[in-house]
This record gives structure tokens, C-alpha cells and sequence, in this order.
């Protein structure tokens, strides 16, 4: 898991599969045994934690997010990596295509890299005034937000708003970038949520910078 243990969005995530698990007869403690592991946006932990989870010798690896997924594939190139929460697995190269993964990864992608361009339609349509837009990230834990950065830029002339990237690794990254772009008016903002960049913390460290 690419999140914390304590997050209710994590326990929702592990109640729907170990729900769809025992519809389909797979029930823990009887037929099936699961091992969790919860990094959070930690890479070096998830490494350590993808290593321990591969000596385990498990049938099947499941990974939640691209930071998880890349652990994994570093640690086991025989064990089944199933995927899910991953952007673009093909240009990321956990996958040859989407028809015929090939090798030991396949799994599920939930977002393609040209919506970014709609985000950034999307906010100009909640806010008309907004001329400056900038896409945060962190580009440890998302490094595939460059493909919707580049979308987004592709947009903003259309648009006519200017954009660009806010990449941050902590929280003073945050607040420092927070507070240096909201100088100048007209400015908006877009997450790409990931195990670093959830939007309960980017909105409790936006409500210090505009208090």
C-alpha cells in the first residue's frame, strides 16, 4: 500500500478487497492469507518493505501505486505484480502495452496523461480570472507527473492562463511554494494526488499560508 495504515481511505480500500476477494470464495483465514505493508510516501521504506514481501514467496504481489509497483519489479522479476492506481504503465515501462503486458506486471490504470489539459479547463471554468496555474507535485513519489504537466502546458494557451510546475519534496516545500506563488493574483493550483501529495495536507498548509 502506498499510504498510511491509519488513513480512512486506506481502511475503505482493504474492506472493498477483501470484500471482492470473498465474493469470489477467497476468504482470510480460511483459504487465503494477506500480508499488508504501508510505506506511505516513503521510498526507502517501500523498498525495504518490497524486499521483505518477495522473501515471503508470496503467489501474487499487489502494488498500489507507481512508487510500489517500481519496488516491486526491482525486487521479483518472477513473481505476478498486479497494479493498480498507476498512470501510463506503458510509458513508465512497467508494461509493453496494454493488450499484452508481457512479463510478471500487469494490472489496472486509472488515469491517462491528457487529462491534464482538462483539469486546467475545468479551473478556469470554476474561476474565470485565473491566469497562472501551477501543477504540484512531488517528483519522487509522482514521477509521471511530468506527462500531465505537459499536457497542461499543451492546454494553457487556449486557455489563456500560464502554466507551470511547482515540484516540492516536504512540507516547508509546500508552504515556501504556496506562499511565493500567492504574491502575484490570478493564481490557481493543481495536485496530482500520490502517497506524498494527498489533498488533506496540501489544504491544512494552504489554510496556515492564507492565515
Amino acid at each position: 500500500m502506498s499510504l498510511v495504515k491509519d488513513d480512512p481511505g486506506s481502511l475503505a480500500e482493504v474492506a472493498a478487497l477483501q470484500q471482492g476477494l470473498a465474493e469470489l470464495g477467497w476468504v482470510e483465514g480460511r483459504n487465503l492469507d494477506i500480508e499488508f505493508r504501508w510505506p506511505g510516501g516513503d521510498l526507502e521504506r517501500a523498498q525495504a518493505l518490497a524486499k521483505e514481501l518477495v522473501g515471503l514467496r508470496p503467489e501474487v504481489l499487489l502494488a498500489r501505486s507507481t512508487p510500489t509497483t517500481a519496488a516491486l519489479r526491482r525486487e521479483s522479476g518472477a513473481i505476478p505484480i498486479v497494479f493498480v492506481n498507476v498512470t501510463e504503465p506503458v510509458e513508465q515501462g512497467f508494461v509493453q502495452d496494454l493488450a499484452r503486458p508481457g512479463g510478471n506486471i500487469t494490472g489496472f490504470t486509472n488515469f491517462e496523461s491528457m487529462i491534464g489539459g482538462k483539469w486546467l479547463q475545468l479551473l478556469k471554468e470554476v474561476d474565470p480570472r485565473i491566469a497562472r496555474v501551477a501543477v504540484i507535485y512531488n517528483p519522487q513519489t509522482a514521477p509521471f507527473a511530468g506527462l500531465f504537466l505537459r499536457s497542461a502546458q499543451s492546454a494553457a494557451p487556449g486557455l489563456a492562463v500560464e502554466s507551470g510546475a511547482m515540484p516540492v519534496q516536504s512540507d516547508a516545500d509546500i508552504e515556501a511554494a504556496m506562499t511565493a506563488f500567492a504574491r502575484r493574483p490570478g493564481g490557481g493550483l493543481i495536485a496530482k494526488p500520490d502517497s506524498f501529495n494527498v489533498p488533506q495536507r496540501l489544504l491544512a498548509i494552504a489554510d496556515e499560508v492564507i492565515e
